[in-house]
Formats: C-alpha cells, structure tokens, sequence
C-alpha cells in the first residue's frame, strides 16, 4: 500500500471550518480520512500553525489567547503519527501576518517526496505559494493531491489546480464523519 503524508496549512484550514459552520472535528480521523481516500496509510501528518501573538507585556486577552492556542497545540501534537509545525505571529499595528509557515510547508513537501519514502502528498490549502515545491515534489515521483473549499471566505489560486495531479473539495458530508460527538 501507498504511504502518504498529509500537509494541513492551518490559516487555511480554519477558513474553511469557519466557512462550513466551526465543526469540531477529530484531526487524526480527518488526516486518516483523506489517506484512506487515496487509498493510501498515512505516514504523518503535519500541521502548520503559529502559536497567537504576546506582546512585551501581554495584555490578560494576549495571555488567555496564547494559553489556549498552546493547549490546542499540545492536543494534537500527541495524536498518533501528527506533528505541529511552528511559525511565528508578526504584529503590525492592528493586523497579524504568519512567518515561516509558507517556507515550512514547502520544505517538508519537498523534502519528503525526495527521500522516497512516500508516495503521495496529501495538501490542505488554497495557497498558490506551494506550487514551486508542488511542482518539485512531482519531480521526484510524488502524486499531489489538494484539498480545497471555494466559498466566499476561502479560496484557492487557479495555479494549485493547474499544478496538483488531483483536487477535492471539502464538504460539510466529508467532514461529518469526522466531526467529534
């Protein structure tokens, strides 16, 4: 059997819960899910995130926020075969923008389609800033699957479609198998 590897862009991710009503759902089932899909046993997943911003002297929100963010981290970083992979929160004025989490990502896309231990990459997100590494993981043998929702709280670039070798949406009825009772 095929071993394949799930790369969830969290940002991304959390749109599309957002968009499909907050299912709170089960990451491990989820990442299993989409495996089983493509008829594949799924190696590991990986989760890109950043933990919320502190400031030099946290505000009592910034620290509730941070804690909560660390403790949702925790969680999943102790799911069977999952890892969090950490970028950094950049503060300017009122707006937070992700560092490293794009470069992460394609790293590990990347470097694990090269090392020949998979043979399918499974990538959740909408980012045509992963096509470079998509197209080099497809250099090396790796199938691409993308997982997308377009709605009009998310999107996905018309590169990833032209790029990945398979794309699926994501739907209220895929997540329901998944979704935590």
């Amino acid at each position: 059997m095929d071993k394949a590897i799930v790369l969830i862009d969290a940002g991304y991710f959390s749109k599309v819960l957002n968009a499909l009503g907050r299912p709170n759902i089960d990451f491990a089932k989820f990442s299993d899910l989409l495996c089983q899909r493509a008829n594949s046993e799924r190696l590991r997943t990986y989760y890109y995130d950043c933990l919320s911003y502190q400031g030099y002297k946290p505000t009592k929100d910034e620290r509730n926020r941070y804690i909560a963010k660390r403790k949702f981290v925790s969680v999943l970083n102790r799911l069977p075969r999952f890892e969090v992979r950490l970028g950094r929160l950049s503060r300017s004025g009122d707006s937070f923008k992700q560092k490293g989490i794009d470069t992460l990502l394609s790293i590990d896309l990347t470097r694990l389609a090269w090392r020949g231990i998979i043979q399918k990459e499974i990538l959740v997100s909408g980012d045509s800033d992963f096509a470079p590494a998509i197209r080099e993981a497809k250099l090396a043998g790796v199938i691409v699957q993308i997982y997308y929702l377009k709605s009009k709280f998310t999107s996905v670039h018309d590169e990833l479609f032209e790029v990945s070798d398979e794309q699926f949406e994501i739907s209220k009825e895929l997540l329901s198998s998944v979704v935590r009772k």
